[in-house]
């Protein structure tokens, strides 16, 4: 019998697509998300390269640039954003600062995450009294205002750099927990993970090679728009003298310095507070391209 009577004959199969191939492809098809990684990229770099790319060290203290206008204002182009109260360069003050305010948007995000998505996990997973002691944990801090949180354990920690990292993760890694708890306990029912259950498999591995490892997508999403966020608060705390503190450069601590001379100088804040637009509309950029691409609601992917 020919195969023409057999009936069609089945063709290969398709060929599986990777995802970092089909990442690649939804990223060359949307201006937004190009737009968001191009500058994320540009200011992971300042931030690696700013001592080395910085005109001027960003301590030095130069009495006949005190106030020095920027460029465009007639200043000096060796001094492109103007000099501060001190003669300080602001430009390389901006470069440098980059360090610190990326440092602890990913570090605490990423603590955040592991802490925030672990309890969630076992929350939702556990059921019961865990789940029970751990959002009840959750809803508690959850209503205070996060600023509030942040404030005290400052006060408690005194500022500085690793306790406003330590102040802003105390403060949103509840939101982990929660977004993890409620795929925890949709995944906790499904046939592959009860399937798990009867051969034996503990607990423990089932949360991490089953339970977290179908939720990370939507947590990346998170953090990626989260460390926007705590780039912006760790900003407003520098600014009120509980974050980062001097001689570190620190977007917010130039901003509060540059208070003072708001009709003399507009300057001194122009600098560091267009790089906190900037770096903020390239993570929201990304983030709401990887929520578009990765939304299991969407199905793009």
């Amino acid at each position: 019998m020919s195969a023409a009577e057999g009936g069609a004959v089945a063709g290969p199969p398709p060929a599986v697509v990777s995802p970092w191939r089909r990442f690649c492809e939804a990223l060359a098809s949307s201006p937004k998300g190009i737009t968001g990684l191009a500058i994320v990229v540009l200011i992971l770099l300042v931030a690696a390269l700013a001592p080395a790319i910085a005109p001027h060290d960003p301590a030095a203290q130069l009495t006949d640039m005190r106030f020095a206008p920027p460029a465009w204002a007639g200043g000096s182009w060796s001094y492109l954003l103007g000099g501060d109260s001190l003669g300080r360069d602001i430009f390389s003050r901006v470069l440098v600062g980059t360090r610190a305010s990326i440092a602890i948007g990913f570090l605490v995000v990423a603590a955040a995450m592991v802490v925030g998505s672990l309890l969630g996990a076992v929350a939702g997973y556990a059921g019961g009294f865990t789940d029970t002691v751990i959002m009840r944990v959750v809803d508690f801090q959850l209503s205070f205002p996060f600023i509030l949180i942040a404030i005290v354990f400052l006060a408690v920690l005194g500022p500085g750099f690793w306790s406003t990292t330590i102040a802003l993760m105390v403060g949103i890694w509840v939101n982990y927990a929660r977004l993890v708890r409620g795929e925890a306990l949709k995944l906790r029912e499904m046939e592959y993970i009860l399937a798990a259950r009867c051969i034996g498999v503990s607990d423990g591995a089932i949360l991490l090679r089953h339970i977290l490892p179908n939720v990370l997508p939507t947590i990346i999403v998170m953090a990626t728009l989260d460390v926007a966020w705590v780039i912006i608060f760790e900003a407003a705390l520098s600014f009120l003298g509980l974050g980062v503190q001097p001689p570190v450069p620190s977007w917010g601590v130039m901003i509060s310095e540059g208070r003072n001379y708001l009709y003399e100088s507009q300057w001194m804040s122009l600098g560091p507070g267009l790089a906190i637009l900037l770096t903020s509309i390239g993570i929201n950029l990304l983030g709401d391209f990887l929520r578009d691409t990765y939304d299991p609601r969407l199905a793009r992917l």
